[in-house]
């Protein structure tokens, strides 16, 4: 395990998202053709007004998106290298996206079946539709078992073992406190004293009390609110890998949601043994790179809360929520996490930046397969300070 590493990087004060995926080898040009077949949503462009932890943005350095290629059709680019079929679609109040090689046989329907899933797994874990099965749960639970799809079994298991690992800072009962700040249907606004405690009466992870052998939960209390917020997206992306890593030829993939959140399966096409690169960006200069990130059959899992904020009474909150406390909290610019699978990645950040540095050495050394990279801002010049725990030379490599 690699130590804490820390320096430092001047910066203009600005504030601006944090990541850009580096194909610097590939062509990343869009090669779909119109599919009639399969849902329209598979060459549509992520929609507008993608908000929430925007924090990934994919681009190859030193060219446009998209350019003329001498080789079209053939699905090599000008590099010698495969091309990458992009296929993507809107789903959990953002979009997801998966990368694979032109050459892949079967590429455009393999990505569409992920995306299936995803749909379906969006289907099952919202709290936006009262017929989901998590509404259900939250419904019905505290009357006695209530029998779980293994899947989503499974998923609660995982959260309440990240709960109980992170001393509450991840939280899969803060459901209750998310609807108390409006964070779910809205407005946002800071709840009463009164409205505060009766929602932290009603949240914390002992009260889920999951029996494997019945594949079975139960909520201790009424009113109890499973929130899957902060680890279903990372959970529908392992399981879009998992669709991909199935395909009857090994095929490496990149897959990833919301522009916060990602799973680097194999090496990129034309690549092998290579990484897939992901610039560390300033998030208050973009245009600085903070360093370089490699992963291959990884994830990665960013939170901030300078991304999304609202104001009440001249006081600004941010939208990551302590559940111990119960109020939005004050945190680093950025926190990312890289774990073996996205909703770890994705829960893991979300309590990283409640806990902190120590919080990050601590878990670093219980896991040594995770990495963590905690971006702050510096002294009173605005400097900016990155902080990295578990990572290696050939893990980061700072700018």
């Amino acid at each position: 395990m690699e130590p804490a590493a820390r320096w430092e990087r001047k910066t203009n004060g600005r504030v601006g998202p944090a990541f850009d995926i580096l194909e610097s080898e590939i062509d990343p040009k869009v090669v779909l053709p119109p599919l009639s077949s399969n849902k329209g949503s598979v060459v549509k462009p992520p929609r507008s007004g993608v908000n929430r932890r925007d924090l990934l943005r994919l681009r190859r350095p030193g060219a446009e998106t998209a350019r003329p290629a001498s080789t079209a059709g053939s699905g090599v680019g000008d590099s010698g290298l495969p091309d990458l079929i992009r296929v993507h679609r809107p789903g959990m109040g953002s979009y997801f996206e998966i990368r694979l090689g032109s050459t892949t046989p079967g590429a455009v329907e393999l990505a569409t079946r992920a995306l299936d899933l995803v749909d379906r797994l969006e289907a099952q874990l919202t709290v936006y539709s009262e017929d989901s099965e998590v509404s259900r749960l939250n419904r019905t639970a505290h009357l006695g078992p209530v029998a779980v799809e293994p899947g989503l079994f499974g998923l609660l298991e995982q959260a309440t073992e990240l709960s109980r690992s992170t001393g509450g800072a991840y939280d899969v009962t803060s459901g209750a406190l998310s609807e108390a700040w409006g964070f779910v249907r809205g407005p946002k606004r800071v709840p009463s004293p009164e409205a505060l405690a009766e929602a932290r009466s009603r949240t914390g992870w002992r009260h889920l009390r999951l029996d494997r052998g019945a594949r079975a939960a139960t909520f201790d209390v009424e009113g109890l609110r499973i929130n899957l917020g902060s680890i279903g997206k990372g959970y529908a992306i392992d399981r879009a890998a998992d669709v991909i890593r199935g395909h009857w030829l090994p095929t490496s993939a990149l897959v990833h949601g919301g522009q916060s959140s990602l799973f680097a399966l194999g090496s990129p096409p034309g690549r092998f043994g290579g990484r897939w690169e992901i610039a560390l960006r300033n998030p208050f200069a973009p245009e600085n790179p903070l360093g370089v990130l490699r992963l291959r059959n990884r994830a990665l899992g960013t939170s901030g809360a300078a991304f999304q904020r609202f104001e009440v009474d001249g006081r600004s909150y941010g939208h990551i929520l302590d559940p111990r406390l119960g109020v939005p909290a004050d945190g680093p610019a950025s926190v990312t996490v890289l774990a073996p699978t996205s909703a770890e990645a994705d829960a893991l950040s979300s309590a990283l930046f409640l806990l902190g540095a120590e919080g990050a050495r601590a878990l670093v050394a219980r896991r040594p397969e995770i990495g963590v990279v905690i971006v702050e801002e510096g002294a009173a010049d605005r400097s900016c300070r990155v902080t990295t725990f578990g990572l290696n030379e050939d893990d980061f490599t700072a700018a």
